[in-house]
């Protein structure tokens, strides 16, 4: 039947299965909004305080469930204010489609009234982008952008529509999700695609010279990446950590792929990376590195790194291997599949002597608990024993997220929510709200610094009108803590432009959203404000004051051999 392309957007819309939409309208892009008025009761739509919020709400909301996020806005500023959420994304593979509008046809290319090429800025931020001119073209490129989103390595995808498009009437037939490739472009499309855009099958001789290789270690290490959090592979690679009875280190993506609880588990790798981690990588005889890309921040130095070690990289991105560091062996393909073919080939193996050896290193930084400052860790222990198991945990970047990685103990995929690539301050509030939205059964909190808060503090308006009801942790401590820890370790204590000796008061602002919060400066303090929240039962902001010197422990410098600890 003939409809417009705003309702053709909306029906493919359904056809994914989409429930969630976050965003924010603007001119170019009314008529989906107004078509969108008429989707309330099956697809719900988050207003955000602004675009970026928007951006990382669909991108927590896609890392905690698995599903592929969805992000409106409209054009000019509207898509460029998506630009470092569709970044944070992309750098950590996480499936987003932006849905932008653009001026009409007969405007495009005239520096028009909030006219951009978001298609050219988003490019090299994005696994693909679409500029769509016409509605008959909108199924298709709808269809096509869900299925590389969530194909091979995920990523976001951006489909900006004219908004002459969006009025135009054209022919559409709904099609149920398992009927796309048997409709013809997309089956043409992931025939010809690249590794980009579809899961590449592993290597069998590949596979079997790794499970050589293994029976030959006597000394091995598993490093845990992004990618067993993605491919959703923790059971397997746990089957395999246990099988080859390997420590295993733990990148910051890598957080919930493999339990930090289980015994093999020695904490996080790399610049912050734990005295056994670290200590383990520099001296075991097989490195096996799954969904992992070996960034500057796990491998420091790239040609120090493992150097006593034979390396395996297992990745589903071609692109990685050998990108950063030299690999021995790799092998391509979906982590669930890899580990599941060498957990079928492979027995049981013994490395006593060698566990001994990495877990006589500290897997977890030790901390003077006395004195009358509320400590990083003394603030994560009250929230671990408070809290169930399963919360779901979203950080911004500094200081606690470091802190919040190393101590807490995550045990599924899609539990920790945090910006490793990009580094995104101001990520954490919109991807906390994205993952309650959805995971309404699960309590999500939110673990940030004042330097972070006050770039995303405008969210709480979000929060309380949808009652969301996430639970803010800042670790106050007046500064840019991180960059404070960086020009104290490095540049001679000049604290230039990081200390924050400023408002607002954040009880105070989260009374202003009509919400509720408790500055504390105590355990007792602390665990007092951690139950009046769970009793409240909608969001709430709980201001940790900490020493403004505290620090991030064991810290190796960029680019240092992995075992020269500056501060252990």
């Amino acid at each position: 039947m003939k409809m417009t392309g705003a309702a053709i957007l909306m029906n493919c819309l359904l056809e994914q299965e989409v429930d969630t939409i976050f965003g924010y309208p603007g001119g170019t892009i009314l008529n989906v909004y107004d078509e969108l008025y008429n989707y309330g009761d099956k697809i719900k739509h988050i207003l955000t305080a602004h675009e970026q919020g928007a951006a990382h709400a669909a991108d927590g909301y896609a890392r905690s469930t698995g599903k592929v996020g969805v992000c409106f806005a409209t054009s000019g500023p509207g898509a460029t204010n998506l630009t470092t959420g569709i970044a944070t994304a992309y750098m950590d593979s996480s499936p987003v489609v932006f849905i932008t509008c653009n001026v009409t046809e007969n405007l495009m290319g005239k520096d028009s009234f909030q006219e951009v090429d978001i298609t050219g800025i988003s490019m090299p931020i994005t696994k693909c982008n679409y500029l769509v001119r016409s509605a008959s073209e909108i199924a298709d490129v709808v269809r096509e952008a869900f299925a590389i989103a969530r194909s091979g390595r995920p990523g976001p995808v951006l489909i900006d529509i004219l908004k002459n498009a969006t009025a135009q009437q054209a022919e559409y037939t709904f099609l149920t999700k398992d009927k796309h490739y048997s409709s013809g472009r997309l089956e043409t499309l992931m025939k010809r695609a690249s590794d980009d855009f579809k899961t590449p099958s592993p290597d069998e001789k590949d596979i079997d010279i790794l499970v050589e290789m293994i029976k030959e270690s006597e000394k091995p290490l598993l490093i845990c990446g992004g990618g067993v959090v993605r491919g959703r592979a923790q059971a397997e690679f746990t089957e395999f950590a246990e099988k080859i009875d390997s420590p295993v280190a733990i990148t910051v993506m890598g957080g919930g792929g493999f339990k930090g609880r289980n015994p093999l588990t020695t904490g996080m790798i790399g610049m912050h990376g734990s005295q056994a981690s670290n200590m383990a990588c520099d001296g075991c005889d097989l490195l096996i590195a799954v969904g992992c890309r070996f960034s500057d921040r796990v491998a420091l130095n790239p040609e120090l790194f493992a150097k006593q070690a034979k390396i395996v990289q297992i990745d589903i991105d071609r692109s990685e291997i050998n990108k950063n560091v030299l690999t021995d062996h790799h092998i391509i393909g979906d982590a669930k599949k890899v580990l599941s073919m060498l957990n079928e080939r492979l027995d049981s193996q013994h490395h006593d002597e060698w566990k001994k050896y990495v877990f006589s290193f500290k897997t977890e930084t030790e901390y003077d608990e006395g004195g009358n400052k509320l400590t990083p860790k003394q603030i994560l222990s009250s929230i671990a024993k408070l809290f169930p198991d399963d919360t779901i945990v979203s950080t911004d970047v500094g200081q606690h997220q470091m802190w919040a990685i190393q101590h807490f103990h995550f045990d599924y995929a899609g539990q920790l929510l945090t910006s490793g690539g990009f580094g995104t301050m101001g990520f954490g509030l919109g991807a906390a709200i994205g993952a309650k939205v959805g995971n309404p059964d699960k309590t999500v909190i939110h673990i940030t610094g004042d330097g972070s808060f006050r770039m995303n503090c405008n969210e709480l308006c979000t929060e309380q009108y949808y009652d969301v009801p996430v639970i803010t942790f800042i670790f106050n401590n007046k500064s840019l803590g991180m960059v404070r820890q960086w020009q104290n370790l490095i540049y001679k204590k000049h604290y230039s432009q990081t200390t924050l000796d400023r408002g607002p008061d954040f009880v105070k602002l989260a009374e202003a959203y009509g919400l509720k919060g408790k500055k504390v400066s105590s355990v007792s303090e602390l665990e007092e404000a951690i139950k009046e929240a769970f009793e409240w039962g909608h969001g709430y902001v709980v201001d940790c004051v900490i020493d403004m010197d505290e620090m991030v422990r064991p810290m190796v410098n960029g680019g240092g051999h992995i075992t020269e600890f500056i501060i252990k």
